[in-house]
């Protein structure tokens, strides 16, 4: 985040939102893009935007020649991963349509919002802190993310770091339990 600061990254302070979308759905329809983008450039009046961008979302924008109204809505090339975690850790709220990257946000506590009808990772709504949105509910939980109010949710039970131990556990009691053949 340091080198992001450094780089010249226009109004990234201790508040900022961290974007990433490439899923078809929202990248491949031209409106749903143009929508999503809309809304980010509005976001960034008051909350800079970190948005670094999937190759075929690059791709999408440049086809679609959009061009960004903000100085605060950051288009950076993709991170790795431990960089990318970093950004996470650090982030006012998520705004994501990838799944494990609501996991991530959920052991992190981070306030995620997926861009998605449904998730693979249920438990990260009923318990962790994402909630699913659709486009035109960005801009408001944004917003209630910055007032304070936004979704608290707790780590889910056995994301504890745990699970080998346990399987050991269970795998000893199997095979200490049935005679070998």
């Amino acid at each position: 985040i340091e080198g992001l600061r450094n780089s010249g990254i226009e109004g990234l302070g201790s508040k900022y939102a961290l974007v990433t979308l490439h899923r078809p759905s929202n990248v491949d329809d031209s409106e749903m893009l143009v929508s999503i983008m809309e809304v980010l450039q509005g976001i960034a009046h008051n909350l800079p935007v970190i948005f670094p961008v999937h190759p075929r979302t690059r791709q999408r924008l440049q086809d679609l020649r959009f061009s960004i109204g903000s100085s605060k809505l950051h288009l950076i090339d993709p991170v790795g991963y431990i960089e990318f975690l970093a950004l996470q850790k650090n982030a006012t709220v998520v705004i994501t349509d990838s799944g494990g990257i609501q996991e991530e946000t959920t052991v992190l506590g981070i306030p995620c919002l997926t861009m998605r009808e449904n998730t693979e990772r249920p438990i990260t709504v009923w318990e962790g802190t994402n909630k699913l949105i659709g486009v035109h509910d960005i801009e408001y939980e944004v917003e209630e993310i910055l007032k304070g109010n936004g979704k608290k949710g707790k780590i889910p039970d056995l994301w504890d770091g745990n699970t080998a131990g346990r399987m050991v556990k269970i795998l000893e009691g199997i095979l200490l339990s049935t005679p070998v053949k």
